[in-house]
């Protein structure tokens, strides 16, 4: 019988594993509707409610104006003191120009499919690759915690072949579920950006990045899953591999944040994971510091920056793949099983 199948099954028959994957799927269908409900289709007749929507701020601004000049021409013809309430001279107080108060402000949202669909990609990676961190840890962990892993270790003696094959059918199984929900994911929005907005301009320059944002994160997913699964490996339990994450978040990142940011430290953002998951799959972010100021020569203060990249992320995460993969299959094959 083939190890690998035998795994797949496993992975298939856990209740754990279809239950966490499910409810990522269902948190993406969440967000798929709420974005659907959240936004309308713009057309003439909502162009002309922003229209007179627009057209009363403005009449409402003139007013308050006209109101707020009176009260100065009382003021000053009463001998009242001013307090630097009034300009010295009532004429100063003007209505805004009719342009001030902008149509567009007053459009209900509406979803630009060439414009928006490449940000929800990170919320589909996001969510994927947190079930994907949980289902790995689960399917090894749970073998080494039921004393499964040993019994198969009796059947198939090969320590480090087992736990690739392990790992093999769990990344099987972890794109066997996203590219079919990528692909509904992607039709999804599409019907959102038909119904509710506009699909104008998506060329085939843009499919081309929306493609490469996703193959991105379908490596961040495997990523993940994979480390999820090597560190449940090298702990011997879920536990480890979950505990590892919160300390990570809650000790890692905020609490790191914090004392960097008490201690003025520059751009803390770059020593927290979210920047460079981030910068993964937007290619790049520019982070600020705003203590530092670079005055222009024409006086405007610019703050410093840093720019960190997709490359800066890769480099991160392959060490982080090596170091959790490579410690999980030193202790395989090394330490005592039973």
């Amino acid at each position: 019988m083939s190890l690998y199948r035998t795994e797949l099954r496993r992975l298939g028959k856990r209740r754990f594993a279809r239950w966490m994957t499910l409810a990522g799927l269902l948190v993406l269908g969440a967000v798929l509707v709420g974005i659907f409900l959240t936004n309308h289709k713009i057309g003439p007749a909502e162009r002309a409610e922003a229209q007179r929507k627009a057209e009363r701020q403005y009449q409402l601004q003139v007013r308050q104006v006209e109101q707020e000049r009176t009260a100065c021409e009382q003021a000053r013809a009463s001998g009242q003191a001013q307090d630097g309430r009034f300009p010295p001279d009532c004429e100063m107080i003007e209505p805004p120009p009719p342009e001030s108060a902008d149509p567009q402000w007053f459009l209900p949202s509406t979803f630009d499919f060439r414009a928006s669909f490449g940000s929800t990609l990170t919320t589909f990676t996001a969510i994927l690759a947190l079930v994907g961190f949980v289902v790995g840890a689960s399917f090894v962990g749970a073998e080494w915690s039921s004393g499964g892993m040993m019994n198969l270790l009796l059947w198939r003696p090969q320590r480090l072949r087992v736990l690739l094959t392990k790992l093999s059918a769990l990344l099987t199984g972890a794109l066997a579920v996203t590219l079919p929900a990528a692909a509904l994911w992607t039709a999804g929005f599409w019907l959102v950006g038909t119904l509710r907005g506009t699909t104008a301009k998506t060329t085939s320059g843009v499919w081309q990045s929306f493609a490469l944002t996703g193959l991105r994160g379908l490596t961040l997913i495997v990523v993940a899953a994979t480390v999820g699964f090597a560190l449940a490996s090298l702990g011997r339990h879920t536990a480890m591999a979950l505990g590892g994450a919160i300390g990570v978040v809650v000790v890692g990142q905020f609490g790191l944040g914090i004392v960097l940011a008490m201690a003025g430290a520059r751009f803390v953002e770059a020593w927290l994971l979210p920047t460079y998951m981030l910068a993964w799959m937007d290619k790049k972010v520019t982070l600020e510091n705003w203590r530092s100021c670079a005055v222009s020569y024409t006086g405007e203060c610019k703050p410093e920056t840093l720019e960190l990249t997709w490359q800066h992320s890769s480099v991160l995460f392959a060490v982080g793949l090596v170091l959790a993969l490579g410690a999980a299959l030193v202790a395989m094959r090394r330490r005592d099983i039973a």
